[in-house]
């Protein structure tokens, strides 16, 4: 008998079941309307806080379900065996925009920003530019101190969650003479003076997920929302995406699984209508 490379404890089996049956029951009606909408269905956002899946491994004393960064890969994973677009959703709140506020985040900016997050708040993680996809580190997006704040300027491209995203990790460059010693990431909201959503992409396929355009312009953010380090934002942006890679691995088995089921699902009622003839 073979044994199995990862044995769930009893917690996850749990969580996982209850992902599973959540994506069955509340997901799956919803994923023909979404994709020929190109609109993630709103609805589901808060669905997700309560079953704990907007903050999955965020402490519960900030709001979230206190679990472990395994089950937000298996979260993923449940919910892309029945549709892409909403695991992207989770895959990139949890990994991508909680993450590098629990790793790098001061006390204020964890106690500002992660109760929100795992209570149904949308984030986004904004990197890439028009001339900075595969090269983010020659990013052209600026950032001036004044007063107490930051002012930054540029574009972003192809940000995911960007239609629903009311939080946003956004990397610029404090000083471009230091190259990529410069870029520095910052929490950024919504409502700041300066800040907009510009163009939704229209993809072929994933479409319930937003894939957008970010505006700075003179977008005034306060001095405190600095995420990490001055001029050490390349460390938050490689050290963010390395586990952000393992949940799209984990969105990949999902698809797959899916892909599988529905095929062998599909073969044995056509089987089954051929021998009816």
């Amino acid at each position: 008998m073979t044994t199995p490379l990862t044995c769930l404890s009893d917690d996850e089996t749990m969580f996982r079941d209850a992902v599973r049956d959540f994506a069955a029951s509340e997901v799956r009606p919803l994923v023909e309307k979404m994709e020929r909408a190109a609109q993630f269905d709103r609805s589901l956002i808060p669905k997700f806080a309560e079953l704990g899946l907007m903050g999955i491994d965020v402490p519960e004393q900030l709001g979230g379900a206190g679990g472990s960064f395994f089950m937000t890969v298996l979260a993923v994973e449940e919910l892309a065996a029945v549709d892409a677009s909403t695991a992207i959703l989770v895959d990139v709140q949890n990994t991508l925009a909680n993450a590098p506020l629990l790793d790098w985040a001061s006390d204020d900016l964890k106690h500002r920003y992660l109760p929100k997050l795992a209570g149904g708040t949308v984030g986004a993680y904004a990197l890439s530019e028009p001339g900075s996809g595969s090269d983010a580190f020659s990013l052209a997006s600026r950032a001036v101190k004044q007063g107490g704040d930051w002012v930054l300027t540029g574009r972003k491209l192809w940000i995911t969650n960007g239609a629903e995203a009311d939080i946003f990790v956004i990397f610029a460059n404090v000083d471009p003479s230091q190259g990529y010693k410069g870029i520095t990431a910052f929490v950024v909201e919504r409502g700041f003076p300066g800040f907009s959503v510009g163009k939704k992409e229209d993809k072929l396929g994933i479409r319930a997920s937003s894939t957008t355009e970010l505006i700075l312009e003179n977008c005034k953010v306060p001095g405190n929302n600095v995420l990490g380090e001055v001029g050490k934002g390349y460390k938050v942006a490689i050290e963010t995406l390395n586990g952000g890679r393992i949940g799209i691995g984990a969105q990949m088995i999902g698809v797959a699984r899916g892909a599988l089921n529905a095929t062998i699902k599909y073969v044995g009622e056509a089987a089954v209508r051929q021998a009816d003839r």
